[in-house]
């Protein structure tokens, strides 16, 4: 059995099916709903019933409040409809965001390479086409592991049939573990996506910084690929913070695109170099890296930054402190097992 839910104030109609959320069928018939855990802790999905029944799931008390829930107000995430719903959402959609659907594939894996000590380069073979944004992420099931994990998308859409991700291995995360030890060519994996709002903004002017970290060069990569690939005559400037040159991975891709394309500058900052004689670039942070090259300075920029939630913060406060606005911001953080991330569901995934 199906129901109908009408999303106001944009009007849009999806249909859900029993048992489904709200949330997991609207970005599969690509409705964009706001959300961020996907399992009803953040409250970012909060929507209003105006007409209709619907059970609340497991939603966090905290999240939502009983006076909320009195109110008819529901988490995206985690309600199930009984009936046909009309609900009222926060939608502010960003004009540059395409809104494709989420969709199921089966991947099979062509390639495991070692980027760095501590980070693989995965490539999947979709048995479909995935369409999607350059800075989306996919939903990955790996085998033994509770729930599904998320990963940026390291190549450009013009590509869809292929999926590589970059993938650290962090102590103590059974997926990571997996992927790192275990994983061999040829196995299947189930994922779906895509997901994510982290994607360049076209429609707005000014040149663009990448600050990335660690494996979270990987949506940037994708961008970056995709921009040159495109044509985009915008300066692009992007800065790679790791711990020492082993941890440097894909830097020679990224010297050899500078030499080709006159609008494109690759900094490279190595945090852990200060005894390290025969590196030759920067020493220090990543985002001291881009205060030193923009002398401070940032405004008429628009910057996009991935990796972990210490690089994204100081780099946050570094371009405010250079004048760049916080619209003007874009991140994706990575979170790990280490953060607290590993135990979280995406609501998204539909077992195939």
């Amino acid at each position: 059995m199906t129901h109908t839910v009408t999303v106001e104030p944009t009007g849009e109609q999806i249909e859900v099916e029993e048992g489904q959320t709200i949330l997991q069928a609207a970005l599969r018939q690509g409705v964009w709903i706001p959300f961020a855990c996907g399992h009803g802790l953040c409250a970012t999905c909060k929507v209003t019933v105006v007409d209709g029944d619907v059970d609340v799931g497991n939603a966090s008390p905290f999240a939502l409040m009983d006076s909320e829930r009195d109110d008819g107000m529901v988490l995206a995430c985690c309600a199930t409809v009984e009936s046909d719903v009309t609900i009222e959402a926060d939608i502010d959609v960003d004009e540059d965001f395409k809104g494709y659907a989420v969709e199921d594939f089966t991947a099979t894996v062509t390639k495991i390479v070692d980027l760095s000590p501590t980070i693989k380069g995965v490539h999947l073979a979709l048995d479909g086409t995935m369409t999607f944004q350059a800075g989306q992420y996919i939903n990955l099931l790996i085998p033994g592991c509770d729930g599904v994990r998320a990963f940026s998308i390291a190549n450009v859409p013009s590509n869809g049939q292929e999926i590589e991700l970059h993938i650290r291995h962090v102590i103590g995360g059974a997926a990571t573990s997996y992927i790192h030890e275990q994983l061999k060519v040829g196995e299947t994996l189930p994922l779906s996506g895509p997901y994510g709002q982290f994607f360049v903004r076209d429609s707005q002017p000014g040149d663009l910084i990448f600050i990335a970290g660690g494996s979270g060069l990987s949506s940037p990569q994708s961008m970056i690929l995709d921009l040159l690939e495109k044509g985009d005559q915008r300066q692009i400037t992007l800065f790679q913070g790791a711990r020492d040159q082993e941890e440097l991975y894909n830097s020679e891709l990224f010297t050899s695109l500078a030499e080709k394309h006159a609008n494109l500058t690759y900094i490279p900052a190595l945090s852990d170099a200060a005894n390290d004689v025969t590196w030759q670039g920067f020493k220090g942070f990543v985002h001291e890296a881009a205060k030193a090259h923009f002398d401070g300075r940032f405004a008429n920029h628009k910057a996009y930054l991935c990796g972990p939630p210490p690089m994204i913060d100081a780099a946050v406060t570094a371009l405010m402190q250079g004048r760049l606005f916080e619209k003007d911001i874009f991140m994706e953080k990575f979170l790990t097992a280490a953060d607290g991330a590993d135990d979280q569901r995406s609501a998204l995934f539909k077992k195939i």
